[in-house]
């Protein structure tokens, strides 16, 4: 058997052993904002329910380990004291990996998500529309674990008010885990989805997506995407040239058909397609065909 002492070993190894063992572990789509309202939205796999009585959940935004520096959500957190915390299940895991990526401040990961913002009733940050279950939390306590690199805050919350979509409900009222749905987290890019197994999801942390704002709006209100497909497109980090996509139709005589036949429906399948064969860069030449 390996043994390990923590303190022999680098924070980025350590920290791989730990999120590789303990596991699948719950995501919370943490949604602040900052002393001016700023919407921010984050996922945090250091996360679970703590007591029914008072309704507490605890997250925790770690100090990044690279460079010792705090995501934007503990600083809005120790500004305002509130937080909504939005589950996540597979049909927003794509989105919600995008959600990550490090954008700069004032920079809103709704918009780059794709995620539609609602109000809240009790706190000021949003809620996350697509999810099936928000929490509106008001803050206790925010206890830093550490200075270094790799240290946690544990942000200690009490549910004011919860929403939950009917849709995942059984016929008792109570919540189907058929239905919601839940993904976790595993470790390195692995997630969990509930009675399904795993799944891998890359992460943004060393590319800068251009977000699902940058999809042009006819792919989607085509319905022929759907939000996972969406968060894929968006987590790319340049689109393809005209060059790139006239040698791609020259490359693929049946896609040119399509593009030229106008069948723009038929053309986002197409995309789709390519999508589902994990072939991004062929989807965003098809899209852009003209």
């Amino acid at each position: 058997m390996k043994t390990i002492n923590p303190k022999d070993i680098s924070t980025v190894e350590l920290q791989g052993f730990l999120q590789g063992s303990v596991g699948p572990r719950p995501i919370a789509l943490a949604s602040t904002v900052d002393a001016d309202g700023n919407p921010n939205l984050s996922p945090f796999s250091f996360f679970n329910l703590f007591s029914a009585n008072p309704p507490i959940l605890v997250f925790s935004p770690s100090r990044r380990v690279r460079d010792n520096t705090c995501k934007h959500t503990l600083f809005n957190v120790q500004a305002t004291m509130q937080v909504v915390i939005n589950v996540v299940n597979y049909d927003m895991v794509q989105q919600t990996s995008l959600s990550s990526t490090e954008y700069k401040d004032g920079v809103n990961e709704f918009v780059k998500a794709g995620f539609t913002m609602i109000e809240s009733e009790e706190v000021r940050p949003f809620r996350v529309k697509e999810s099936p279950v928000q929490f509106e939390c008001i803050v206790q306590e925010v206890i830093g674990l550490g200075t270094e690199g790799g240290a946690g805050n544990l942000v200690i919350c009490e549910v004011v008010k919860m929403h939950i979509d009917e849709a995942i409900l059984n016929e008792k009222g109570g919540i189907d885990q058929h239905k919601i749905d839940l993904v976790s987290r595993m470790g390195g890019n692995w997630y969990s989805r509930s009675n399904m197994g795993m799944f891998e999801v890359e992460k943004p942390l060393t590319t800068l997506g251009l977000g699902v704002d940058i999809i042009p709006q006819e792919v989607i209100d085509s319905l022929v995407f759907s939000g996972n497909d969406l968060g894929i497109l968006g987590n790319v980090e340049h689109l393809p040239t005209t060059e790139e996509i006239q040698a791609f139709l020259l490359a693929n005589p049946a896609a040119k058909e399509i593009v030229a036949s106008g069948d723009v429906e038929k053309k986002f399948k197409q995309a789709k397609k390519y999508l589902e064969e994990n072939n991004v860069p062929l989807a965003w030449n098809m899209i852009l065909a003209k």
